[in-house]
């Protein structure tokens, strides 16, 4: 008779084990072998739903501009009239109407700086070409007078900089001769270069925008999808946390990009008022490259100072530009101390320490979208992190917040209470202007 094969569950469990963890080992050593090609598909995938990806990041920035104008104006005024209609209440009318008037928002904004940048962008390089390139020597002698005018009295310093301009006019004579001219044949390469570049963009913008227009009149079952998408992979608890972190990270992103950008736009235009009154070069180009930079934290202001100052300074304006330079001073100490706080708020809720090293951190590793998004995206980070070891120094019956481990010396394993320093090294510890002696 014979005998019927029974599985063993302990060594099914430790034989499917087994079989992962050397599918993986194998999967993780050929990885490693072809990061070059896993690299380029990976980025040729990439730039093949580029447009979706820009149509994902329109559908972000628009959904709040839709809903509002949705709920408080065309949704209303769609039930008016269809009040009598019982079969139709106006919905879909009203949606599709807000997801219509936004992305002519999004149009109008984008021809609107097209329109205004790129005849003021055209200008300002035909007269700095014209100021360096067809008159360097009258630009360099103009300089030159102002120098010696404003240094009449330190002639030491006068000689040195008339030198140092000198030897700029021969540097600036020599690289147009030996590298700028020679190069010229390039032109033609870099300007098609430039222009498949172009097309692309454009190519992206227009499936993007189809894409993002599709997803906001069917926001919400697109939101159903990706709900029911979590609850079917996570357990309940589980996915009721995803979902949760997912709406604190919407929060968070969404209230530093629009503060930025609002804050942006008022430092803007504040900068375009002062350069058209005091008749500033560029004026719009200048105060354009300020607001948009300014969006970056920390290290926008000088991002925007330098390339401004300097397409001032070719003009040539030496004086304007020693003004430009300390109205920017001036004004980003008022964003830094009262624009940006009214607007934002507390809205990144970590030191500057942290914003500095989440900004250095992005910019290394993703560029300007890293440095432009790496505050949002660490304050995430930083807010998972200081959530996990909260709950687990609950679960341990520790304290939570930072500020209760300022004077602990120890903790006792067993009863858990808390040993504080002695006072003598707590006043050492707070340092002078504490009153302890």
């Amino acid at each position: 008779m014979r005998r019927k094969f029974r599985w063993d569950k302990k060594y099914l469990h430790w034989g499917v084990t087994a079989f992962c963890v050397i599918a993986c080992a194998i999967l993780f050593f050929m990885a490693l072998t072809y990061i070059p090609v896993i690299g380029e598909a990976l980025g040729k995938f990439f730039r093949i739903l580029s447009p979706f990806v820009w149509g994902l990041v329109l559908t972000y920035l628009l959904a709040p501009l839709m809903k509002k104008l949705e709920r408080k104006v065309l949704l209303p005024l769609a039930r008016r009239l269809f009040k009598k209609n019982k079969k139709n209440s106006g919905e879909r009318l009203a949606r599709a109407l807000s997801v219509l008037v936004s992305e002519i928002v999004l149009l109008a904004i984008l021809t609107l700086l097209v329109y205004l940048i790129i005849p003021e962008l055209y200008n300002s390089i035909e007269k700095i070409v014209s100021n360096i390139v067809l008159n360097g020597d009258s630009y360099i002698n103009t300089v030159s007078t102002w120098v010696d005018k404003r240094l009449a009295d330190n002639p030491v310093i006068e000689e040195y900089v008339s030198t140092a301009l000198k030897n700029f006019n021969e540097g600036l004579v020599d690289w147009l001769q030996t590298t700028v001219l020679p190069g010229m044949a390039n032109i033609v390469s870099s300007v098609a270069g430039g222009l498949y570049v172009f097309l692309r963009g454009l190519y992206n913008l227009v499936v993007g925008i189809i894409v993002s227009a599709y997803i906001l009149g069917n926001l919400e079952k697109v939101g159903a999808g990706f709900k029911r998408l979590i609850y079917c992979i996570f357990t309940v608890e589980a996915a009721d946390k995803i979902y949760e972190g997912i709406r604190f990270a919407d929060k968070t992103f969404m209230g530093f990009i629009s503060g930025k950008l609002l804050d942006s736009a008022i430092i803007g235009l504040i900068c375009y008022i002062f350069c058209a009154i005091t008749g500033m070069p560029s004026a719009l180009l200048v105060s354009v490259i300020v607001g948009v930079t300014n969006i970056i934290p920390f290290f926008g202001p000088l991002i925007g100072a330098v390339p401004s100052a300097l397409i001032i300074l070719l003009y040539p304006a030496p004086v304007k530009c020693l003004i430009f330079i300390i109205f920017i001073i001036v004004l980003q100490q008022v964003d830094g101390n009262f624009i940006g706080p009214k607007i934002l708020g507390n809205s990144t809720g970590v030191s500057g320490f942290w914003v500095l090293f989440s900004i250095i951190l992005g910019a290394g590793l993703f560029g300007f979208w890293g440095m432009l998004l790496g505050v949002p995206v660490f304050v995430v980070i930083y807010t998972l992190i200081n959530s996990l070891i909260s709950r687990k120094l609950k679960r341990s019956d520790l304290p939570v917040e930072t500020e209760d481990y300022l004077d602990i010396e120890r903790i006792d394993p067993v009863t858990r209470e808390i040993v504080r320093s002695p006072a003598d090294d707590r006043g050492i510890a707070a340092g002078p202007g504490t009153g302890q002696e």
